[in-house]
């Protein structure tokens, strides 16, 4: 078939458009920019690339996939109705896709890029569709003629409902995506119950309150009790964390932090009760190297070392801290600089007093503005908010020749050329810290 996907730069559409493909479909899509996945999409899968929107775009298709971002209006999304084109939405499409696969689905509020990366690598030849890059095959797809699939499930929209799990992971459940649940805590529950309740094979993280509660047949994994001896280390100048497993022995794997053990461990024991040999996978997790995005070392030098981090929730950040901190003592570095871009108005107001905390231990806090997502602008007052920090409110930020500038009114009101520099969020502050925007 030929298919279009409105939005296709977007980490999770561009996978469905990478998977058809491999699949054997033709692919094409559109975006509002230009970015480095719409170039990969054009170089390496042939895809007919439209920036911006056109509804020209969708002629000759048979089918068109939007994302969650595409309203109505969007021209390409009306034409397409006035030619009678079969129109998915991102969550539609999924049975279309998966429906005939066997699928190893990762679901939770934090964690699941993380999780889904690391079981990819211990189940070496199956597909894999996961929403961030994986540094060890260099994308968010990787192709296998099987029908074998590992994939991010995403509870944002209930989309994960469409993915036909025969094995589900869960790694949390911490309410989020509230304005799409209606604020209504028991439907975002029972979400997660009936995801749970498609696998015939869950894997969870016992010790979450909500997951500890059901009532349902489940490998469980009780962290505090299960894993030991976590110890951070560095291999090869890289960060990792050491860890045993019950009495599995001995674990390395890429990252810092107690929450890269529990995912390395929800990865573990899946890929044990799929069949693998537990050598194979001590070995295979040492070729995971991390996502895109996640602790992401953009800049290491011996005085100065840059990391992007897409953590744009509280607890995310709190954790991703908590590494920092290990991190710079390993490095020997004296300050330790964060620059935070906050990802929707809805998110910003209904998580603030736990954005407030979650900084602790940051020698200067930079706060550039609300990254909208597509939201109406709110006033919050963040300046006020964050008065407790050593604080800069910015307009952006870049890096040139191995510096970090923060810009305001059009001016460089700030450089970091030593310490450890991190920039938070979702937005488009991956492109900033690398120089890129």
């Amino acid at each position: 078939m030929k298919i279009h996907f409105i939005g296709i730069g977007g980490i999770g559409l561009s996978a469905l458009a990478k998977f058809l493909y491999n699949d054997g479909h033709k692919i094409s899509g559109s975006d509002i920019r230009q970015t480095e996945i719409t170039n990969d999409l054009a170089t390496n899968y042939g895809a007919k690339i439209t920036i911006p929107h056109h509804p020209d775009a969708v002629e000759g298709a048979d089918m068109v996939i939007y994302s969650a971002a595409v309203r109505p209006n969007n021209p390409e999304y009306q034409r397409a109705k006035e030619l009678g084109i079969e129109l998915l939405s991102r969550k539609g499409a999924l049975k279309f896709i998966l429906g005939e696969k066997e699928v190893y689905a990762v679901g939770g509020a934090h964690g699941k890029s993380t999780t889904s990366a690391m079981l990819a690598s211990l189940l070496p030849e199956t597909n894999a569709l996961i929403g961030a890059i994986s540094k060890e095959f260099g994308s968010n797809v990787r192709n296998y003629p099987n029908n074998k699939v590992v994939f991010e499930a995403d509870e944002s929209d209930e989309s994960f409902l469409n993915s036909n799990p025969m094995l589900a992971i869960v790694t949390n459940v911490e309410p989020e995506h509230m304005e799409y649940y209606e604020y209504d805590e028991e439907r975002f529950y029972n979400a997660y119950r009936k995801f749970l309740s498609l696998a015939k094979i869950r894997v969870i993280n016992a010790e979450d309150a909500f997951l500890a509660s059901l009532d349902m047949e489940s490998i469980k994994l009780y962290p505090s009790k299960e894993i030991h001896d976590i110890d951070f280390v560095l291999l090869d100048g890289e960060p990792h964390t050491r860890f045993t497993l019950r009495d599995y022995g001995s674990f390395d794997v890429f990252g810092f932090g107690e929450h890269i053990a529990l995912d390395a461990a929800l990865a573990i024991l899946a890929a044990l009760e799929l069949g693998e040999d537990i050598e194979a996978i001590r070995e295979n997790l040492k070729h995971y190297k991390g996502i895109k995005k996640r602790f992401d070392i953009v800049q290491n030098q011996p005085g100065m070392v840059v990391i992007d981090d897409y953590g744009h929730h509280p607890t995310e950040i709190r954790v991703t801290m908590q590494s920092l901190q290990h991190y710079k003592k390993l490095r020997n570095f004296t300050q330790l600089n964060v620059i935070w871009q906050p990802h929707k108005y809805s998110r910003t107001i209904d998580n603030l007093p736990a954005f407030v905390e979650c900084f602790e231990g940051v020698d200067e806090l930079v706060i550039l503005p609300i990254w909208s997502a597509g939201e109406l602008e709110v006033d919050i007052d963040l300046k006020g908010a964050f008065s407790r920090y050593k604080l800069l409110m910015a307009d952006s930020v870049t890096k040139e020749d191995c510096v970090v500038k923060v810009i305001k009114d059009g001016h460089v009101i700030r450089e970091y050329a030593e310490g450890l520099v991190t920039a938070f969020g979702a937005g488009d502050i991956t492109y900033q810290i690398r120089g890129e925007a």
